[in-house]
């Protein structure tokens, strides 16, 4: 066990906790988070246009007009399908932060790089004319949304980094000192700002000569596809639970850090499904976002409801009633800090094991009673990872209460897993206590 231990610190903590503070990863994570607000809200309006009640479609037209669906949906619209948007101001705004440039004048740029690296030309073809004519000034919705994420997140720290590496070697436009601050910053994030511009408008220009038309088909057809291809199946799956746990294990926040890299696929498989959701079509994926934060996740990382349970109902140690009553209540909305690092788990090679094979055995259980038809797949609805178990999984499956039923499977499942080592570990603490007891 020691060895073990010595190995965490000295061969995985060194390597982690760089990984963890690289600044561009931080700003990936905590710039994509800034869209989880509005596909949350969009998801609401998801749900109500498909609960599963007879005759509930009937009622709206009656009540509504055949249009009511069109019309509820609009809000989903204007969510989900800016996605990619809201991630190229919020990434550059984050990666600014961390290089203490202005961040609103870098959100800005970037967004301003993402718009001209969009195609926003159609063929229209008038009525009675033989030969398609060029319409600009219409910007395709798909490109704005999931689909445009990896060209959204490469544009915002390529401009950002352009934009603080002038703003630090100060070749900038200054203006006099009585100037206001805000009109003194636009000034500053002038010449930046035309660079990036002309950076992005000359790569536009090199890449609609070529057959790939444009950046986005660049980055999906060698970027975007194969790391979609590898985040969608179960091996991926399970690389990427692996290391979550792995880092957990060591006291870095492994969801944040693995989050960082996969979050952007498992986003855009997320909005395919709501997609055909929406389309009347068969859901096409069984990763997504909510795969993990819903039926994987159950308490937190390494599925720590079932652990908080047993601590507060057969836990013979005080030790381990007490931290069960603290834990119970977080645990129920999955924040699991207290188990973590009250019981610990962190470094504890006992705990350890569960705690990794548990979310890698879920992973398997889940995919296949989805792949198999057991549990329908997720819906493309953006539930919130603290939505409690049970129904989160009747929420994310689009109001089936099957997701329900594949939850308190898993919940079984982890239970099987964490008891024999919870009895050991509740022992423990037992013997250490009772043993303080006779000394006294």
């Amino acid at each position: 066990m020691s060895k073990f231990n010595q190995m965490l610190e000295e061969k995985v903590m060194p390597v982690a906790g760089r990984i963890a503070g690289q600044r561009h990863l931080q700003a990936l994570r905590d710039g994509i988070i800034l869209t989880m607000p509005l596909l949350i809200i969009g998801s609401i309006f998801l749900i109500l246009g498909f609960l599963p009640i007879d005759g509930y479609p009937e009622f709206m037209t009656r009540t509504f007009g055949d249009a009511w669906l069109t019309k509820l949906l609009y809000p989903v619209s204007a969510t989900f399908d800016i996605m990619a948007l809201i991630a190229a101001f919020g990434i550059a705004y984050r990666l600014a932060e961390q290089y203490k440039v202005d961040p609103l004048s870098a959100g800005a740029i970037s967004v301003a790089a993402f718009i001209l690296a969009t195609p926003y030309f159609t063929m229209f073809t008038p009525e009675g004319a033989t030969e398609a004519v060029q319409v600009g000034g219409v910007l395709p919705m798909a490109l704005l949304g999931s689909k445009g994420l990896f060209v959204a997140m490469i544009l915002a720290m390529f401009s950002t980094e352009i934009y603080r590496y002038i703003i630090q070697k100060n070749i900038v436009i200054k203006m006099p000192d009585g100037v206001p601050p805000s009109v003194s910053k636009s000034f500053v994030a002038l010449f930046p700002g035309f660079l990036v511009i002309l950076c992005v408008w000359i790569i536009r220009l090199l890449i609609e000569n070529t057959s790939f038309e444009s950046l986005h088909n660049v980055v999906g057809q060698l970027l975007q596809e194969p790391l979609g291809a590898l985040g969608g199946t179960l091996i991926g799956a399970l690389i990427a639970v692996f290391f979550v746990q792995l880092l957990w294990s060591t006291g870095l926040h492994g969801a944040s850090i693995v989050g960082g890299v996969m979050a952007p696929i498992w986003l855009a498989q997320t909005d395919a499904n709501r997609l055909a959701l929406q389309a009347g079509d068969e859901i096409p994926n069984i990763i997504s976002q909510q795969f993990f934060d819903i039926f994987i996740y159950m308490g937190g990382s390494g599925a720590t409801f079932v652990f908080a349970i047993m601590m507060l109902f057969m836990a013979k140690s005080q030790q381990s009633k007490q931290l069960g009553r603290l834990a119970i209540g977080p645990g129920i909305f999955n924040i699991n800090e207290p188990i973590t690092f009250g019981a610990p788990i962190v470094l504890n090679p006992l705990l350890i094991i569960p705690f990794i094979l548990t979310p890698l055995a879920l992973t398997i259980t889940t995919y296949i009673g989805m792949s198999t038809g057991f549990a329908p797949k997720t819906a493309g609805v953006a539930v919130p990872w603290t939505t409690p178990p049970i129904i989160g999984g009747y929420l994310a499956t689009g109001g089936n209460i099957r997701g329900a039923l594949m939850q308190v499977i898993n919940l079984v499942v982890a239970f099987a897993i964490y008891y024999p080592f919870f009895r050991m570990w509740d022992k423990q603490n037992f013997n250490v206590e009772k043993g303080s007891s006779k000394e006294q």
